[in-house]
C-alpha cells in the first residue's frame, strides 16, 4: 500500500509561482514512478508531469513544458512540482500519483497509476 499526501496549493496571481509537494508512505518509494495530474471543473483529469524512480527521466504535458519542473527526493520520500509563470488555465485540483507496477518508469497514461492522493487546489487569478 502507498499513501500520498499533497500540499502547497493555494491562490496565486497569474505569472506567479507555486511549489507542490507530495509525501509518500508505505512501500519503498524509490522503486516506483510518480506523476502529477490535474483536473479543472467540468474537465477530465489530465496528465501534467511524470518522473522515473531515479529522477533521470521526466516527461511533461505540452501545456506546461518550460514552466513546470517535476523532481523527487527519494530520501525524503517526496515528489515536487515547481510551477512558474502560472496562467489562469492552470487552475485545477492537482493530484499526485504513484505507479508501482511499471518497474520504476512513469508515463502519461493515468490508467497506469494505481495510487492517488486526495489533491490540492491551485487557483490562478488575474
Amino acid at each position: 500500500q502507498v499513501q500520498l499526501v499533497e500540499s502547497g496549493g493555494g491562490l496565486v496571481q497569474a505569472g506567479g509561482s507555486l511549489r507542490l509537494s507530495c509525501a509518500a508512505s508505505g512501500r519503498i518509494f524509490s522503486n516506483y514512478g510518480m506523476g502529477w495530474f490535474r483536473q479543472a471543473p467540468g474537465k477530465e483529469r489530465e496528465f501534467v508531469a511524470a518522473i522515473s524512480w531515479s529522477g533521470s527521466s521526466t516527461v511533461y504535458a505540452d501545456s506546461v513544458k518550460g514552466r513546470f519542473t517535476i523532481s523527487r527526493d527519494n530520501a525524503k520520500k517526496s515528489v515536487y512540482l515547481q510551477m512558474n509563470s502560472l496562467k489562469l488555465e492552470d487552475t485545477a485540483v492537482y493530484y499526485c500519483a504513484a505507479d508501482t507496477r511499471s518497474y520504476g518508469s512513469a508515463g502519461t497514461n493515468r490508467n497506469t497509476y494505481n495510487y492517488w492522493g486526495q489533491g490540492t487546489q491551485v487557483t490562478v487569478s488575474s
